[in-house]
Parts: C-alpha cells; structure tokens; sequence
C-alpha cells in the first residue's frame, strides 16, 4: 500500500522540539486508515499533542516521531478512527440513572404483562420508592410481550396506585401512565388530543394510559429532572459508555433548551471529553433564532451546536411511522385503515425549516415512512436546496425509502442516516404490516452508496444499545432473530459497513477534514480492536472487542484485562 504521508507533517516533526510536545508512535498491528474508496492500511502512525503527523512505512514513522517518542505497540490489534456516533440520544444516557432498565440482563425474563408488573414491583422495593415517588421504566417494547400488545392504566395501577408510573417505549415515541401519573400530567378523559399526537382508549371509551407521539410530551413534560450535580455526576458514565464503544464522537439527536442549557454550560465543558454535537429539537427554534449569542457549526470545547432537528413521522414498530400505504395491523388502536400520519403539517415543516436554513443552520428532519420521506424532499425542494449548494440535510433513518426516493437525495444533496440494527430488533414486526420487498428495501446502505450518496448508520440509542460491532454486523448480515434475511442485496462488506461509521458520519457534520480517517493534519482519535473486521467472517464481527480508545491522543477507555 501507498504511505500516507505529509510532507509539512514531516517537516513539523523534525522541527519541533520532542520534549515540548507529547508524540507517540503506533505501529505493531493492522492499522485501517479508511482514507479512500478501498482499504488502505500502513504499518505506523506518529501523534504529536491531539494531531495525526505522519502515517505510513515505519521506518519513516520512527525518523519522524524521534527518539523520545511513546512507543504504542498494538500487538497485532487493529487500529482505526474512533467511531462517529451518527444518530442517537445522549441525554438518555444522563437521564435514565435509577429508571428502571428492561434491556438490562437482569430482566430478560420479562416476556410478558405479569413478568413486567412483578419487574416494577421489584424495582420499586429495590429503591424504596415512597408513595407519592415516581417510577420511570426505560426501553419497554410491546412487540417483545407474549400479549403483543401495551400494557394498561389499570394493570400499571394494580402495580403500584400511589406512586405515578410511567413506562417509555423504546422507540423514544411514546410512553404508558398509571392514573397517578396522568393526573401528575393534569391528563383526564376531557383532554384534547394534540395534532401529531394519539391517545388510546380502550372498550369503554376511557384513556387506558397509551399516549403517543405528541401526546406523550404532554407527559414528559412532568417528569422529575435530575438535579445539575446529578447530571454531572452521569455525564462521565454516559461518556465512558460512547467511549467503551470506540465512539470518539456522539450525537444528541433531539435537544431540550434544559440540556443545551447543561451541556454547553462551563461545569460540563469541563468534564466532556468527547465530542458531542447537539440538535436543538425543532419546537424551541424561535428562542434560537432571537438569541444572538447562538452559534451554530462551532465547538465550545468539545460540545457544539449542529444543527435543528425536525420530527416529521413516528416510529414504524409503534405503528406511528407514516407510509403511503396502509399497515396491515392497522392502527396503533387496531383501526382500518391506517398508514400512519405526520407529526407535523407540511406547511408547518417547511416554514419552521425556512426559518433555519435561512440562517445557514443544518437541518436533520426525522423520517422513517416513505410518506414522511417524500415530505422531507418537498421540504428541501419548496427551500430550493440542491447538491450544489453544500448544505447537506440529513434525513434520519429513512428507515422504509422507496428506490425512486434516492435519486431526488442525490439531488438535493442528501446525507441519509440509516439504521441498520431494524434487520435485527423489529424486521419480523415489520413483515407482519409490509410486503416483503417493502421490508427488504430498510436502511438500503448498498443501494445508496451506488446512487453516489454518503450514508451514515446509527444505533439510536437508546432505541438499541450502544453496540459498535453490532451494527457492523447487522447491515452485513440483516438478519432477524428468527433467521430471516431482509434485503440479501443490500448486505454490505465490512469497508462499507465501517465508512458507515467513521467517513460517512464525519462528512454528514462538515469534519470529513478533521475525523474519521487517518491521515496527516487529523486529529489523533482512534479505537482499537481485538481484531480486523476486513479479515473477520461475517457472523464473527458481532464478537470483535473494543481494546482501548484514544480521543486527541489521548487514551480514554481500556477494556479490563
């Protein structure tokens, strides 16, 4: 392979003084710099302080680093850019301490309505909580039920009366309450249904506790809220969890005015060390835009604003997600027929995205119905935003796109996010409402990069865990738990599924010049694993393990020996 070299790196390394600056040397194993359409590896890469100098034959590496360099052996491990978190909810991480959490594996015998009353009685003995005290259940998922279907008010009151309970979906689009905490709420039969929103009624007629989408913010709004110490004292747990993944990059995907206010706050500056972009979720836009002091595309440490998020659909496996065709299981209420139906009117989304393109900030708009995609794009054609002008919007998940869609991305100059690990969590779900070329089609990476677009994929935590490996591994596999493939053709090899977290991500931001590859000028931000997955067999990559991550040349995470 041909080094990677800079020749003002070069010259910068003779030149400095070694004892001024920090300089370390990696070599001794795989190094996978992803700068290119086809793998490139070099034998070593030199650091000094938080930049990449030098990468490529050792022998050179060691002339430019000097004698008083570090020396990071790897070992025979492989060496990469730490991983960009595309799309997720890193505030989750700061918010769900002392919640209780389904997807932890001490819960995994919760299969169905009674095992999850008897996991809220155990958690509420477990953390004493008083009368009176809130119950928050994180990353419930009604599809994972014997019953296939939501839990009630009245089995959430037979639970605990006296205490408001509230239990999260998993899809972040919608929530169940116990009466306790629908009155908390000020929520009763006579309350109006917000546009965008569904609230459930059962037989009689009466609320049964499910709100959904809109109407779940009338309920989120009451939620106690950790007190300032407490989120700091989270912050560096929900760091070190992105860090454990190799990520050296996160991504809040729908920002509260209380959470930028935090995070951008001197006190966790101070703490943050990776970096973190913030979306402003699209309700809090007129504040925004009055505030002069705002900037937008510009780190204040390591947090910066990115750009404004825009909800324009739901979520597919909470029947919310708006399709051009209608789900087989109908309604979330089990009404037909029912394709779903917009969070927000058209005109409403294309005025509030006025408002931010105007003033140059990106925008990130939320779609996974093909319905809501063809939103999306007469949003950025009614703004007039074509490839040319660089403005990069981005539609998060895409997650059911038609083949005809891609073409108006690539015209508009679209960066899609997708989110692959849907394979694996929720494609058996989807075939019970879609046809199967309809399913095969989710998170279509390979037909995307064919199209000349720059795809990104995410977890969406905590939609699905942070799991690195794993989602490499779903958009190579797309396989369910049940063995079934959804979309043989659009499987990936490993150098797609990796661009997909390293290039692709970093492009979609505007730092496709500061990460997510190795080459000179960069910053020196970079995981290890255990092993490569370009030479990994395909059901292997799941297993491959994170060995430490390095954020500006500094060492973050280590795995436990």
């Amino acid at each position: 392979m041909k080094p990677i070299v800079s020749l003002a790196a070069l010259l910068l390394a003779s030149a400095a003084p070694a004892f001024a600056q920090d300089v370390t040397l990696y070599r001794g194993g795989p190094i996978v710099t992803m700068d290119g359409d086809t793998p490139q590896t070099v034998e070593a890469v030199v650091t000094r302080d938080d930049r990449i100098v030098f990468a490529g034959k050792e022998a050179k590496a060691r002339r430019a680093a000097g004698k008083q360099a570090v020396v990071h052996d790897l070992g025979g491990a492989t060496m990469l850019p730490g991983f960009i978190d595309a799309h997720s909810h890193f505030t989750v991480a700061t918010m769900s301490a002392g919640g209780l959490d389904l997807r932890d594996k001490a819960h995994a015998g919760v299969t169905d309505i009674a095992g999850l009353q008897a996991a809220i009685r155990d958690h509420i003995a477990a953390r004493a909580i008083p009368p009176g005290g809130w119950v928050v259940v994180w990353k419930y998922d009604h599809e994972s039920l014997a019953e296939k279907r939501h839990i009630t008010r009245a089995e959430l009151d037979a639970v605990a009366a006296d205490r408001p309970i509230v239990v999260l979906h998993v899809s972040l689009h919608g929530a169940v309450a116990n009466s306790a905490a629908l009155k908390a709420a000020g929520i009763d039969e006579s309350t109006p249904v917000p546009a965008g929103g569904l609230m459930l009624r059962d037989e009689a007629g009466k609320l049964n506790g499910v709100l959904l989408e809109k109407a779940m913010f009338l309920l989120l709004a009451k939620l106690p809220q950790p007190t300032a110490a407490q989120k700091l004292a989270a912050l560096d747990a929900a760091q070190n969890a992105y860090f454990a993944e190799g990520y050296t990059h996160a991504q809040d995907g729908a920002t509260q005015p209380p959470d930028i206010a935090f995070l951008t706050s001197p006190a966790a500056r101070e703490r943050l060390k990776i970096d973190l972009a913030l979306l402003p979720f699209s309700p809090g836009l007129d504040a925004l835009l009055a505030d002069p002091t705002i900037k937008f595309g510009t780190y204040q440490g390591h947090v910066k604003l990115q750009g404004i998020k825009f909800v324009l659909d739901g979520s597919v496996q909470a029947r919310t997600g708006y399709f051009t065709r209608d789900y087989a299981r109908g309604s979330p209420e089990g009404a037909h027929p029912w394709h779903g139906q917009p969070i927000l009117s058209e005109e409403e989304f294309i005025a509030q995205a006025k408002k931010a393109n105007d003033r140059g900030w990106q925008l990130f708009v939320h779609a996974n119905g093909d319905a809501a995609i063809d939103m999306a794009i007469r949003g950025f054609d009614a703004l007039g935003i074509k490839a040319a002008d660089d403005r990069r919007p981005i539609v998060i998940h895409s997650q059911f796109q038609r083949p005809d869609q891609l073409p108006a991305y690539k015209r508009i100059g679209v960066g899609p996010s997708y989110f692959s690990n849907h394979a694996w969590y929720w494609a058996d779900v989807h075939r019970t409402n879609f046809p199967k070329e309809i399913v095969d089609f989710i998170s279509p990476i390979r037909s995307a990069k064919a199209a000349g677009l720059i795809p990104s994929n995410h977890s969406d935590y905590s939609v699905t865990p942070l799991d690195t490996r794993f989602m490499l591994w779903t958009s190579m596999a797309r396989v369910s738990p049940t063995g079934v493939v959804s979309g043989e053709k659009e499987r990936v090899d490993a150098y797609t599924a990796l661009q997909a977290l390293t290039t692709g991500p970093a492009w979609q931001v505007f730092e496709e010049d500061r990460k997510g590859r190795i080459k000179a000028g960069l910053l020196a931000d970079f995981v290890i694993l255990d092993r490569n997955p370009l030479a990994t067999p395909v059901e292997a990559i799941k297993d491959i393990r994170v060995l430490e991550t390095i954020k500006e040349g500094r060492s973050v995470w280590k795995a436990a020996d």
